[in-house]
């Protein structure tokens, strides 16, 4: 990865979801989407967090290993790592809203390294379940990060998300020391 100061971590999943009341094929995850859209912005490095066992393709089969995962309080294992995590001062983080929360998948990521002193930003997409307790979750799991307000996005919405990003993104404020 370049020298930035700046990841984008995300988890996002394509193929079969529901989205506006339907289940429909995603070529693209709804959460990659926005990763996209903030990555143009900010020129941020991108890092996607995947698990070694993949999710069913079957949309209903990968909500209930996801209800499952958080039950268990599981923590999936990931197929790669950020090597120079320590390079990072601002980490973009996002996920769709699974059960509430992040997926457990998300929960390993921050499990995973020490963010004190980083700031996090963290951003969902849901079908009407905005933020949930993600936000919480994450001040538990990274005690001493900053972690500022999220933002959530409706995945049906995603293509059309272009001004919401944007506008979330200038209201943040990042110091200037954090500006490429």
């Amino acid at each position: 990865m370049a020298n930035s100061k700046r990841l984008i971590a995300y988890f996002s999943r394509k193929g079969s979801n529901y989205v506006g009341g339907s289940i429909v094929n995603l070529p693209i995850g709804n959460t990659e989407v926005i990763a996209k859209k903030i990555q143009e912005i900010t020129e941020s490095d991108m890092f996607q967090i995947e698990t070694v066992k993949s999710y069913p393709k079957d949309y209903t089969e990968t909500t209930n290993v996801a209800q499952e995962e958080k039950r268990a309080n599981a923590r999936p294992e990931l197929t790669e790592i950020v090597d120079d995590m320590d390079s990072y001062d601002v980490i973009y983080i996002g996920y769709p809203n699974w059960w509430g929360t992040m997926p457990m998948a998300v929960f390993t990521f921050l499990d995973s390294y020490d963010f004190s002193g980083k700031t996090i930003i963290p951003y969902c997409t849901h079908e009407g379940s905005g933020m949930g307790s993600s936000e919480r979750d994450i001040k538990k799991l990274c005690p001493n990060a900053k972690v500022l307000s999220g933002l959530a996005i409706i995945g049906g919405s995603v293509a059309r998300a272009d001004r919401d990003v944007a506008n979330w993104l200038s209201s943040i404020a990042l110091p200037r020391s954090f500006e490429s």
